[in-house]
């Protein structure tokens, strides 16, 4: 048989190796063995031809001539086509093929198990799977041999090459497919264990292998499962192969927050990042369907999804019974956590306006409120900005998270303007009427008791909605999905409904008006649309007027009788006894008083009187044009950009060429420390340091007690330096976004962040 094999590749030696590499690359080969799964008889075949190539190599009369063929190969030169090469030592003598387009070895059927393993050793996978299946496959003599001989399967295998043949070709299916794995082509790389696997099962042979192998199938399909689900809608069978595989690893851990093992080796943690990043690859039909039978289980999780499901889909459907229906959802989850912001949305989308914004004021989402309460400074409530903040948070926290709508945009007036919208707003009960049914709203309780976490892993099971988290453990791949695929977990779950107004300047809004809690009906208007400014009406109610009967009676009242009239006196009798008694009281103290002061004179003061002068007052008027001090406590535009002007020089001084950490805990909260104080040991310890020049210009504060919530708006000019010289040169505005809280007389940044 031919292997297309050299002696420099079985030595693993470039063409101009030494003698030296030459002896410690055959002693390196020698010692290392192969699986233990091998037969002796497959270590000696190795060892045999790794020793031919070692012969042939080290007598320098052969290797010359080996030289010659191996470049006349390489170069397509037709010089030399027919040099031998001649093993002088070995019990055969080798002679290399004249055929230049195929440089190998001639080996016989016993060592083709050698070469294989070699080959296999080598990395030639394909070729190792090439050649053993054509064995395996013409090798049909082997049952035969079973029932002619009358042999145990374990004495013949015990006494042949095959058993290490079917081995080789199934540790190459492995290899193989762990390599395809890492190019990140997981349904490749599923076949080959697959294939593999049958090998050894129709075989019957080293299970201990085919354990591997399933286990290495087990971590594999999380990523089977994205790379099925990303591919385009129209290839249906195989997307639902991959919602079969999700659904088989949903059962086997028991939920999406479940504990079971399904042997991918993915925590709870791991898992929710996974779920978070197979959202993009779902239409909200998927979505929906496969969240809403998860949160049957029940599951928080697969519940807070189902809601996110349902208010996209009833909004880009115009079925605002799925946005009720998500509503009826957040009252149970509201009673562990806080989603008063979700249940406020979902009211506004179902037009019970008054019941959107008392919602909206027991939510604890701080930067949400701070966002809608500037864009609702100029209004009686905080109507303008809820219907501001709605549309930005559908298209940029909700619809990004579903394939088929991360395009779409949203559009309050558009789905208003729905008449199907519109009708079953119509029969919708008024907000009096809801808050009556449905008093659970306002006093709903989110703080799990102490000790106790709704989650196994202690996590919430809001996602985070506005953030791509990040699955470090996996590494999945960013796919490039068609149109709307992304995923990069950032840090991991900080709450999905924590959304935020991601402090972008949002301009324009749909015209809405919600007269009666609901949006004005445009059928009536030729363009689709009212007239009237866009702007958010307060409701107003009219006291129903009652008929007047025949008498001039309002309908359920008559006429004072005589008894009633006896009552009215009585009563009048009783106020003013109660009148009389005061005033006499009141004459009583007052004369007791005059009285205890003659008897009982209090001490006179003693020193000089107090100097009065009509020119001159008796205490300091301020300037009326003097600027007003803020209560002791509040946080003004000054204090704060004080505070941020605070950092910035104490983060030049740490990064600076003079390392000085001694300003950050003047100006840092104990948890983020250690983080600069990282940062800085890293940048000393390989001579860089920073220089920095900043601008800052505030935007907005947002105080509440002891917090507050600062954006700025900072450039930063940076100049880095290695070794005392200027490597780079960064120049960027950014806007930031700063937590704060009072620590004794001072304010300190408990965090900072990025925020565009």
């Amino acid at each position: 048989m031919r292997i297309p094999l050299d002696y420099y590749r079985i030595l693993g030696l470039p063409l101009a190796a030494s003698d030296e590499q030459l002896r410690q690359s055959y002693s390196d080969r020698i010692v290392q063995l192969p699986r233990r799964e091998y037969s002796p008889a497959a270590i000696s075949a190795r060892k045999q031809l790794i020793e031919e190539a070692y012969v042939v190599l080290s007598d320098p009369k052969e290797r010359s001539s080996y030289d010659q063929l191996y470049l006349a190969h390489a170069y397509g030169s037709e010089g030399n086509v027919n040099a031998t090469v001649a093993v002088g030592s070995a019990p055969t003598n080798r002679k290399t093929d004249s055929d230049l387009q195929s440089l190998g070895i001639d080996i016989s059927e016993k060592e083709l198990v050698g070469a294989l393993l070699i080959l296999q050793e080598l990395g030639e996978y394909e070729l190792v799977l090439k050649l053993g299946n054509n064995y395996l496959t013409n090798n049909s003599r082997v049952i035969s041999a079973r029932l002619a001989h009358n042999l145990e399967s374990e004495d013949f295998l015990a006494s042949s090459e095959y058993p290490d043949i079917v081995l080789t070709v199934a540790l190459a299916c492995l290899e193989l497919g762990r390599e395809q794995w890492q190019q990140g082509r997981y349904e490749s790389a599923a076949v080959s264990l697959e294939t593999g696997q049958q090998i050894l099962e129709r075989e019957g042979l080293f299970s201990s292998v085919q354990q591997e192998i399933q286990a290495d199938l087990y971590k594999l399909r999380p990523y089977r499962i994205l790379e099925l689900l990303a591919l385009p809608e129209d290839q249906v069978e195989q997307r639902q192969q991959g919602l079969s595989f999700l659904h088989e690893v949903l059962n086997e851990r028991g939920g999406i927050d479940g504990t079971g093992n399904d042997q991918s080796g993915l925590n709870v943690d791991d898992f929710l990042r996974f779920i978070q990043q197979l959202r993009h690859y779902l239409t909200v039909v998927e979505q929906h369907h496969l969240f809403e039978v998860e949160s049957r289980r029940p599951c928080a999780v697969a519940t807070y999804l189902t809601v996110y499901a349902l208010i996209a889909r009833g909004f880009s459907q115009g079925q605002p019974a799925l946005i009720r229906q998500a509503k009826q959802m957040l009252i149970r989850l509201g009673k562990r956590q806080d989603v008063h912001l979700e249940q406020a949305l979902c009211a506004l989308l179902l037009g019970q306006t008054e019941e959107a914004t008392r919602v909206l004021e027991l939510s604890q989402e701080y930067e949400a409120l701070a966002f809608i309460r500037e864009k609702s400074l100029n209004s009686p409530d905080l109507l303008p900005g809820l219907c501001l903040y709605a549309e930005h948070w559908l298209k940029d926290e909700v619809f990004r998270h579903f394939r088929d709508l991360s395009n779409q945009q949203a559009s309050l007036k558009d789905y208003f303007a729905n008449q199907q919208v519109q009708a079953y707003l119509e029969a919708l009960p008024s907000d009096a009427e809801t808050t009556e049914q449905s008093p659970v709203i306002n006093g709903q309780s989110f703080s799990p008791p102490s000790g106790q976490s709704n989650h196994p892993s202690g996590v919430s099971f809001k996602f985070n909605q506005g953030q791509k988290p990040h699955v470090d453990l996996l590494e999945f791949p960013d796919h490039p999905r068609q149109e709307h695929l992304s995923f990069t977990p950032k840090s991991g779950n900080t709450g999905a409904g924590n959304v935020s107004g991601s402090g972008k300047s949002y301009t324009d809004v749909g015209e809405i008006s919600a007269v009666e809690g609901r949006p004005i009906s445009v059928k009536n208007h030729p363009h689709g649309a009212p007239k009237s400014h866009p702007q958010v009406k307060k409701r107003r109610r009219r006291k129903p007027r009652q008929p007047v009967n025949r008498r001039g009676y309002p309908q359920g009242q008559t006429r004072l009788t005589p008894t009633k009239m006896v009552k009215k006196r009585l009563i009048l009798s009783l106020f003013g006894g109660l009148v009389g008694i005061s005033l006499m009281w009141l004459l009583v103290s007052t004369t007791w008083g005059l009285v205890k002061n003659l008897l009982f004179p209090q001490p006179i003061l003693s020193g000089g009187q107090l100097s009065v002068q009509l020119n001159e007052p008796p205490i300091d008027i301020p300037d009326p044009t003097s600027e007003l001090k803020p209560p002791t406590g509040s946080l003004t535009d000054a204090m704060a950009q004080e505070v941020i002007q605070t950092w910035l020089s104490t983060k030049a001084e740490a990064l600076g060429p003079k390392y000085n950490l001694d300003g950050l805990p003047l100006i840092l909260t104990d948890a983020i420390i250690p983080q600069w104080r990282g940062l800085v040991q890293q940048e000393r310890s390989q001579n860089r340091h920073r220089t920095y020049h900043h601008t800052v210009n505030m935007e907005y504060v947002d105080q509440k007690s002891d917090r507050a919530l600062v954006v700025a708006r900072v450039r930063e000019v940076t100049q880095f330096y290695q070794l005392g010289q200027i490597r780079n040169f960064k120049d960027e505005t950014l806007r930031v976004r700063y937590s704060l809280i009072r620590q004794g007389d001072g304010w300190r940044i408990e965090g900072m962040s990025v925020i565009d």
